[in-house]
């Protein structure tokens, strides 16, 4: 644990519980827009580029979302190919969006913002027959984020 940092399960200051059991849990500092996350035992760094006054020391909040993005296609692919005992050696997917999350943030209280649109390329490996392929690439577009984000999602405040 980093200086400042509570153990889970300890009381905060204001006296609310700190169990982050199911929880992604993100700070940032007083200045600049890292962002420390936590996720059970795993940290990530978020961060924007050094062009948008970041400090380039993670991927940016969009970037992470299209990784969701082509890590689930990928899993998903991953695990319908060994359901049907198919020879899928290998997924490939590559996701991007020309969409600037800082610019975003900045027009957020007064415009709708967010990516619109998400190019999508994915190359499988594998002697697979063309049909095989084919339903792979319908499959792609059944996995769980993709659905997700299509249907749109509700934040809503924990109690």
């Amino acid at each position: 644990m980093s200086e400042g940092e509570e153990a889970p399960g300890t009381a905060q200051a204001d006296g609310g519980d700190t169990d982050d059991t199911g929880w992604v849990t993100t700070t940032v500092g007083a200045v600049g827009f890292r962002a420390d996350t936590s996720i059970r035992q795993h940290r990530l760094v978020v961060d924007e580029p050094t062009s948008a006054r970041g400090t380039d020391a993670g991927p940016t909040p969009y970037e992470y979302l299209l990784t969701a993005l082509a890590s689930c296609t990928a899993m998903t692919l991953r695990v319908y190919a060994d359901r049907k005992k198919w020879p899928l050696e290998q997924v490939v997917v590559r996701m991007r969006s020309a969409q600037s999350h800082l610019a975003d943030c900045i027009q957020c209280a007064e415009a709708p913002v967010g990516i619109s649109w998400v190019d999508r390329r994915i190359e499988l490996t594998g002697p697979l027959t063309d049909e095989q392929r084919t339903r792979l690439m319908e499959i792609a577009d059944r996995c769980p984020v993709k659905q997700t984000l299509e249907r749109g999602i509700r934040i809503k405040p924990a109690s």
